[in-house]
């Protein structure tokens, strides 16, 4: 299942890679003007459903691998059967959900070669108009949301998945001798990752 969901990750970068990284290569290049109105629409759309696909995605993997070690003890450990057979429809109901909630990403964005005010376009190679400020204002407040709400889980996640390993890490020390554990055990290294990975994610 975790494979699974890195597939869609993976998918998700490289299109956010594409989508923004080719016109902004062809821009270093001087080549401002080299879309048009279609292609515009196009890019910026796939950006952000892309963009909003990997923090979902990468919010869905912290979850999986945050209920995966949980305890056989605990009153979440039934969701270990339950959760692997629910990736694949969860994975794919993100990309459906995000591609119907940017449709209003299209609308906003206009090709450099329909204005006469070439200084006004955004990127350097489309333009961007603004909405009526109240569909504006509910559009960001939406996504804001959305953003935020899934760097809360990712936090929840990996600081739940810290603390277990933590208290897993005390109850082997008592176990095996001193000899045996190295100043870097493996929960210690598992922690290490996981710090870094989500501080990384969430600046």
């Amino acid at each position: 299942p975790s494979d699974h969901i890195l597939k869609h990750i993976f998918l998700a970068n490289s299109l956010v890679l594409l989508s923004k990284g080719i016109p902004q290569t062809m821009i270093s290049f001087g080549w401002n003007n080299f879309l048009e109105d279609h292609g515009c629409k196009f890019l910026f759309y796939i950006h952000r459903v892309a963009r909003e696909v990997c923090l979902s995605s990468t919010c869905l993997l912290s979850i999986f691998q945050a209920i995966t070690i949980i305890p056989s003890k605990s009153r979440w450990a039934e969701l270990k059967a339950r959760v692997p057979k629910y990736i694949g429809p969860l994975c794919f109901l993100c990309w459906v959900v995000l591609f119907f909630g940017n449709i209003l990403v299209p609308l906003k964005v206009t090709g450099p070669k329909r204005i006469k005010n070439i200084t006004l376009s955004s990127f350097g190679y489309c333009f961007g108009s603004l909405l009526h400020p109240i569909t504006s204002s509910l559009y960001a407040a939406i996504h804001a949301f959305i953003d935020m709400m899934c760097l809360g889980l990712l936090v929840w996640t990996s600081s739940s998945m810290v603390l277990y390993l933590y208290s897993h890490r005390q109850q082997v020390k008592y176990i095996h001798s001193s000899r045996h554990i190295s100043r870097l055990s493996p929960e210690k290294k598992a922690t290490q990752n996981i710090l870094i990975l989500v501080c990384a994610f969430v600046l």
